[in-house]
Parts: C-alpha cells; sequence; structure tokens
C-alpha cells in the first residue's frame, strides 16, 4: 500500500474488521441492513467518536474521525457510509460547542447515552441541499409540523433521532430553513422500503415520508435564512463532516480495491509471458496510475480535514474547498476502482470476486451532495469571485 493512504486504529481490532469483510457480500446479497457491523461498532465506541470526553465521547477530530472511517470502509464500505451519518451530526455538534455555542450539547449528551443520529436530506427536485428544500416545514403550538419525502435514509432500521431540513415559506419575503430531528416514536411519518440499489445495499438506506410529522422545539436545531445567508457554523459544519467523512470512505474502498489489484497481477499469468502480469508494461502503467491518485487524493483529504480541525480561517472559501475535496476523492475512486478491475481481467466481472463488489458500491459516491453540477458551480463560482446565490444559474 502507498505510505500514509490510512492510519491504524485502536477501536476496530483485526479480528472484528475481518468479521466486516466476511460478512459484507453476504448483507449486498441479501440486501439486508449491516446490524451485526452495527452492534460491533456501537459496543467498540465508534459512534461516539466525535463526541467530546467531557461528555462522554472519544473527543475525536474530523481529521481522526475520517481515518477510522477510511479504514473501515477498507472492509466494509456500506457499514462506512451508513454509520457516517451518524458520525457526522456529532462532528457537527462537537464543532459547535467547542466553539462555545453549546446550543447542540444535547445532541451530544443523547448519543454518548445510546440514541443513533440519521440523515434527512436527499430530496427529488431539489440539488442545493441544505439551503434550500422542497419539504414544507409548518409553524405550529410546540414545534414544527413537516410535511415532505426524503431519499437516502441510511441507518432507517436503527435510528433514533431523524436529522431533517424543511422550508418554512410562511414568509414569502423571507423564507427559512428548519433544521431538526425527528424522534422515533413521533407520528405522521413512515419509512419507505425503496432500498433495492445498485451498490451500499447494507447501509438500507429507505425512503422517510412525513405526512405532517411533529417536531417539538426541544429537537429543533437551527432556524436560518434560506439560500447561502442561512450558512451558519452548524451549516457548514454539516458539509465539513458529512462530506470530508463520505470522501473518505469512498478513498477507503477504492484503496482495497487497489491492494486487490496489486496482489492479483502477481498471480495472473498469461501464455505470452515467462512471469507474472506484474511485469507487463501495461500492468505497470496501471500501477503507477492509481498509485498517483492515491498520494494525490490522501493529501487532499487529509490537508482539508486537517485544518477544518485546527481551525483554519478560509473565510468563504470553505464551501469550495469541502465540496472539491469531496468530488475529487469520490472521482478518483471511481477511476481507481476501474484500473483494479481492468487489471484483474475476466475474473473482476463474477459476483464471487470482490472487486465487482466495489465496483458497485463505489458508484454511490456521485450521488451523494454536492453532485458534479453544483460542486462545479460552487468552486466556480468561488474562483471568479461571483456570490454562491448569484441569479442566474444555469437557465
Amino acid at each position: 500500500m502507498t505510505t500514509n493512504a490510512v492510519g491504524t486504529s485502536a477501536l476496530l481490532s483485526d479480528e472484528t474488521l475481518a468479521g466486516f469483510r466476511e460478512r459484507a457480500p453476504v448483507y449486498d446479497r441479501e440486501n439486508r441492513f449491516c446490524q451485526e457491523d452495527f452492534d460491533a461498532l456501537v459496543g467498540a465506541g465508534f459512534l461516539k467518536m466525535p463526541i467530546p470526553k467531557e461528555l462522554g465521547g472519544l473527543g475525536m477530530t474530523l481529521s481522526e474521525t475520517g481515518q477510522e472511517l477510511r479504514r473501515l470502509a477498507m472492509y466494509a464500505p456500506a457499514t462506512a457510509v451508513a454509520v457516517n451519518m451518524h458520525v457526522y451530526w456529532m462532528g457537527v455538534a462537537a464543532d459547535c460547542w467547542r466553539a462555545g455555542d453549546k446550543s447542540c450539547e444535547w445532541m451530544l449528551r443523547e448519543a454518548a447515552a445510546g440514541e443513533v443520529f440519521a440523515a434527512g436530506h436527499a430530496e427529488s427536485g431539489n440539488d442545493i441541499p441544505l439551503l434550500l428544500s422542497t419539504a414544507k416545514a409548518e409553524r405550529v403550538d410546540g414545534g414544527y409540523k413537516i410535511t415532505g419525502r426524503k431519499m437516502f435514509g441510511s441507518l432507517s432500521p436503527v435510528w433514533t433521532r431523524y436529522g431533517f431540513h424543511a422550508m418554512d415559506a410562511s414568509d414569502s419575503q423571507a423564507p427559512k430553513i428548519v433544521h431538526g430531528f425527528l424522534p422515533r416514536d413521533a407520528i405522521g411519518y413512515k419509512i419507505d422500503a425503496t432500498w433495492d440499489a445498485l451498490g451500499m445495499r447494507a447501509s438500507m438506506s429507505n425512503d422517510t415520508v412525513m405526512d405532517g410529522a411533529f417536531c417539538p422545539d426541544q429537537y429543533i436545531a437551527r432556524v436560518v435564512p434560506a439560500g447561502p445567508a442561512g450558512v451558519d457554523l452548524f451549516v457548514l459544519g454539516v458539509f465539513a463532516n458529512a462530506l470530508l467523512g463520505l470522501a473518505n470512505v469512498y478513498f477507503g474502498a477504492a484503496l482495497r480495491a487497489r491492494d486487490l489489484a496489486i496482489e492479483g497481477a502477481h498471480k495472473k499469468t498469461s501464455v505470452g509471458l515467462t512471469r507474472s502480469m506484474a511485469y507487463h508494461p501495461h500492468t505497470q502503467y496501471n500501477a503507477a496510475e492509481m498509485d498517483m491518485m492515491i498520494e494525490s487524493v490522501t493529501a487532499l483529504i487529509d490537508r482539508v480535514a486537517a485544518d477544518w480541525s485546527n481551525g483554519v480561517d478560509h473565510g468563504m472559501t470553505w464551501p469550495a474547498k469541502i465540496v472539491g475535496a469531496k468530488h475529487t476523492a469520490v472521482e478518483a475512486a471511481k477511476r481507481i476502482v476501474d484500473i483494479a478491475l481492468e487489471m484483474s481481467g475476466g475474473s473482476g466481472f463474477y459476483r464471487a470476486n470482490e472487486l465487482e463488489h466495489l465496483y458497485r458500491d463505489v458508484r454511490g459516491g456521485a450521488f451523494h451532495p454536492a453532485n458534479s453540477a453544483l460542486t462545479h458551480e460552487i468552486v466556480g463560482k468561488t474562483a471568479l469571485g461571483i456570490g454562491l446565490d448569484e441569479a442566474p444559474r444555469w437557465g
């Protein structure tokens, strides 16, 4: 493996990780939730990584949790992508807490006591998650009623607090985005078993349909202006913790594919060679392509995560840095897995080959926000000094 691509971990033993890798194809084949993996992660304290030690957690930074997610993804990508949805909420709350904003301390205390947080942001017809929403928030006594359909709800079998955002447009001149957490015992919602996807199947990312679901004020984390004007530490923290976590997950899957390809090259033979395919010039070219991408992505996502963890002030360029790092990592991961599959030859086309599984799992990265179009819009506008809310957009 290339140097510094993934760190070591005291949280998950080699034996535990081996069990994850053994179960991963079973979960995928049966399209069922990674319950045994999840239970093992809870037991290891994985879900408490970002929670400050003063509140019962491990006090790990975004940079440190990213390394753990990357390593886990080398064994079970779908498990890693699912648990990231809880871990990133803890990272957001911890970032606010360390900055002196204690409004989300309740999240950290509840999670330390065993509550499981999930993410409900993806919506059909909305390519600007968090800042805009197709879901409706209606102010009522003691809280909000939420109506809308959310997609890609990872951890749907086990969450107890469903993180959502919805639009309160009661004032058409000043719409607001409501960020809250729907408790599992709320009324007015259902989980729609839609998850039968190309990859990341063990995440069990079902749709959640809210029809006037009541969220009490105690579970409302933020009410902010719609659009870029509402980007405070909480909102920006969601982007940072979620997207850099995802970057590490998909990058971890690619690291595993690279290792399998290198191992396979030394075993693969051809009647046209006297030695293994590792001595074929094109195999060497492919190996070089993978390792050069790995070195570049490692440097990028580790630096951006370290800057966030160390409080580096990048000002209004932070959104571009975050979405750019995630996009670069995901696109490189897809390319690395493609090369690894090519190097494997025909055997990689079979379901029994781990590379086939990784090839499908890594495709999921493109569907996590920000998508390619929004990423290029954010990075391009930032480079040109154009406001992110400048209109028109594409048409």
